[in-house]
């Protein structure tokens, strides 16, 4: 599905413009499940003041939508209409400032961890067994090994829809269990995060510890997007999912990891169609085996492909 051509009317507007600004650009390869359409208009902003500067400038009917690195998604195969966002080389530095580690959205979260050890700054372990970067950790409270986002944020800062900068503290994000409470139209460019002082090889043994762990347990070598659905309370998504027979089960080349069940794989040529709904079969194949109702924890986003009916002239 390709688009109507938005951007030179946008650059016409924004001659003052530094990022790259392109048209009908696929967002499959920025997907660790590698699959979905393109994005009608993509900005990668050189920096926040070039974000800031965008959003001010941006019609308020143009749509937004945030990306960051692509693991916790899914990109639908008809694409993304208005504008799609992926913060780059410009929020991409890492900063020690005592026993504070300063990241900007675009770092990956495991860089954080391998700062802060080098540094012999301890309590960030837990980010190394988180795949995406720091925006997405922020955005949805990322966590893992029994620690969260909210155990270690300071402070991060966002730009609104209207290009206004703000900062915000850690009661600001308003955090629960994978979710924040941060207005949804903020996009985070920096983040704050507090460790302590530690041992820099005990830390390393540690960060070993959980990439052992992760690779033991999870296919981190598949095309996959993290965990599928949140733990309901006081359960297991991979053990509901188990339970209803969905070990293994496939659509297509999408499959349920038969590694870990709370984990979607693409074998190789799956459609985003596919895996979607890969995961609203073991969503309902679980709720009619336990009552439980699994809600999604990767980002699904951009529309459905049109598929011609099969009375069209063009069958």
């Amino acid at each position: 599905m390709s688009f109507a051509d938005i951007v030179p009317a946008l650059k016409s507007t924004m001659p003052a413009l530094r990022g790259r600004l392109l048209a009908n650009r696929s967002l499959a390869e920025l997907t660790w499940f590698r699959v979905g359409g393109a994005a009608q208009a993509l900005f990668m902003p050189e920096d926040e003041a070039d974000l800031s500067c965008f959003l001010s400038e941006l019609p308020a009917n143009v749509p937004v939508t945030v990306v960051g690195l692509g693991s916790n998604l899914i990109v639908r195969d008809g694409g993304v209409p208005g504008v799609t966002i992926r913060l780059g080389r410009g929020f991409n530095e890492v900063a020690i400032d005592g026993r504070n580690v300063c990241a900007g959205a675009a770092v990956p979260d495991v860089k954080v961890a391998r700062a802060a050890q080098q540094a012999g700054i301890g309590g960030l372990s837990f980010l190394c067994g988180i795949p995406g970067g720091v925006g997405g950790a922020l955005r949805m409270n990322g966590g893992a090994y029994r620690r969260e986002t909210k155990d270690a944020l300071v402070e991060a800062r966002a730009v609104d829809r209207r290009g206004r900068v703000h900062v915000l503290n850690n009661a600001d994000m308003h955090y629960g269990y994978r979710h924040c409470g941060a207005p949804d139209d903020y996009i985070f460019t920096r983040a704050m995060f507090a460790g302590e002082r530690g041992d820099p090889g005990a830390i390393a043994a540690e960060m070993e510890r959980i990439t052992k762990s992760r690779g033991e347990t999870q296919p981190v070598k598949s095309r996959t997007g993290g965990s599928t659905f949140k733990n309901p309370p006081g359960q297991k998504a991979w053990q509901l999912i188990d339970a209803a027979g969905c070990r293994g089960l496939r659509i297509g080349d999408a499959q349920v990891s038969p590694m870990h069940c709370n984990f979607l794989i693409n074998l190789g040529n799956a459609s985003a169609a596919d895996i979607e709904t890969l995961g609203e079969t073991v969503r309902r194949r679980v709720e009619d085996n336990s009552g439980v109702d699994l809600e999604w924890e990767i980002k699904r986003i951009g529309v459905l492909k049109q598929v011609p009916r099969a009375n069209s002239p063009l069958m």
